[in-house]
């Protein structure tokens, strides 16, 4: 088991530009769980027990609330589409609510401001909240010609939160957030020209984004554009991918197969591994665990696996990439005390927060499940307990996105080479 520093230290020699996020931000309606709210508009839409479907489609107010209940019934996290941004909005005037900036690649740059660690972001929309939020040294470019507004809605429910539904009670028993949304410009995902010349200059470039896109003819266009500008970042450099729940779900595979050759790290989360995998598995269960992460290198078999969660994080290579094992671990384990720092203190975490978390204990019972990972990996795998924080009001918005910051910005700290160039 690894035990490793997270990023921070001597970070003078990144210089703007040398790290390069995208592929596209949001403006986010973040709400919390209000349960009077939630039971009157159960039963104001008459919404029964076998009704309850995380994936039912999301054409309406009430078909939003029997999608929402479903995440809730089971507690997991996921991603949506909605036939307009007009549901949207009419739902997330019924709660108080903060409008914040999002996406992958922005809250990735926050986390590294944070670090005091500099990157350029590249959007493809923008309008007056993105000026008005997105702090003034965030440098960015952007494919947007006009302004437009598609706000993504994030419902965080804590462990207690619930809802009335017939005769059931709907408990939450984990921290986690749902996310939906019908967005355009993300959907088209265009890219600006000066994508790839910004890419050449990079050590770490940041791909996310394509879990939105809907038209198959416009995903493959992107992947090739993608994968051309991947090609581009100097020698040394990091191509990292981090995925997403996807709105299509039948776009997941085709994306890592065509990203996962241009890639040096292919990260993603509990949801994402098991939606991949079409099913579901006890976080707790060593063996069934590392039996899923088996089986998704052998659906992507070129880059170093990552994949994070609550309770661990494992990092799975190759012998031909066995290089890069203990330098991903590291950086893994960095993203971890990064998204440990916002699950405890939200958007005010501090680089001094984060280093506290990344000093203090681990979380009892994955220490043993550790162990446990890498005897069955071997050699080729590193697997690192998630940390013990015990928050009053967590935060469960835009952990992975901390994660993955977290994680470049160690990779960043020096130019070693990626396994994928050493080949």
């Amino acid at each position: 088991m690894t035990s490793t520093v997270p990023a921070g230290g001597d970070v003078r020699t990144i210089a703007p530009g040398e790290i390069v996020l995208g592929l596209q931000g949001t403006v986010d309606y973040e709400i919390e769980w209000n349960r009077a709210t939630v039971d009157a508009l159960v039963t104001q839409f008459a919404i029964s027990e076998s009704e309850v479907d995380a994936d039912a489609p999301i054409v309406d107010e009430r078909s939003l609330l029997v999608s929402l209940l479903g995440f809730l019934a089971t507690g997991e996290g996921g991603e949506r589409h909605a036939a307009s941004s007009d549901i949207v909005e009419q739902f997330a005037s019924r709660f108080p609510r903060a409008v914040t900036l999002g996406g992958t690649s922005v809250r990735a740059a926050l986390l590294l401001r944070a670090l005091g660690i500099p990157s350029l972001l590249h959007l493809v929309s923008t309008d007056d909240n993105v000026r008005r939020l997105l702090p003034a040294d965030c440098a960015a470019i952007t494919s947007a010609t006009e302004d437009t507004l598609d706000p993504h809605l994030i419902i965080q429910f804590r462990p207690g939160d619930g809802a009335r539904v017939g005769a059931a009670d709907l408990i939450a028993t984990e921290a986690n957030r749902v996310i939906i949304a019908n967005d355009p410009p993300a959907e088209n995902l265009v890219l600006s020209a000066e994508l790839g010349e910004r890419v050449s200059a990079a050590r770490v470039f940041l791909v996310s984004g394509f879990n939105t896109i809907r038209d198959p003819a416009v995903l493959v266009a992107r992947l090739d554009e993608v994968r051309a500008v991947c090609t581009q970042i100097r020698r040394g450099g990091w191509v990292v991918y981090e995925d997403a729940g996807f709105h299509t779900p039948d776009h997941q595979p085709a994306v890592s197969d065509a990203l996962g050759p241009a890639c040096d790290v292919f990260s993603l989360n509990e949801d994402e591994l098991q939606s991949r995998l079409g099913r579901r598995f006890d976080l707790h269960d060593a063996a069934a665990a590392a039996q899923a992460v088996q089986e998704l290198r052998a659906q992507v078999p070129d880059p170093v696996l990552v994949v994070h969660t609550r309770y661990w994080t494992i990092v799975l290579t190759t012998p031909a990439r066995r290089g890069a094992l203990d330098r991903v671990a590291s950086a893994a384990d960095a993203g971890n005390a990064a998204a440990g720092g916002r699950y405890a203190f939200g958007d005010d975490v501090t680089a001094q927060d984060i280093l506290t978390i990344a000093a203090g204990p681990r979380q009892a019972a994955s220490v043993p499940f550790a162990r446990d990972i890498e005897r069955i990996l071997g050699g080729l795998g590193r697997c690192m307990p998630g940390f013990d924080i015990d928050a009053a009001h967590p935060t469960t918005i835009g952990l992975g996105d901390t994660f993955i910051g977290g994680l470049i910005g160690s990779l960043a700290k020096d130019d070693a080479l990626p396994a994928r160039q050493e080949a």
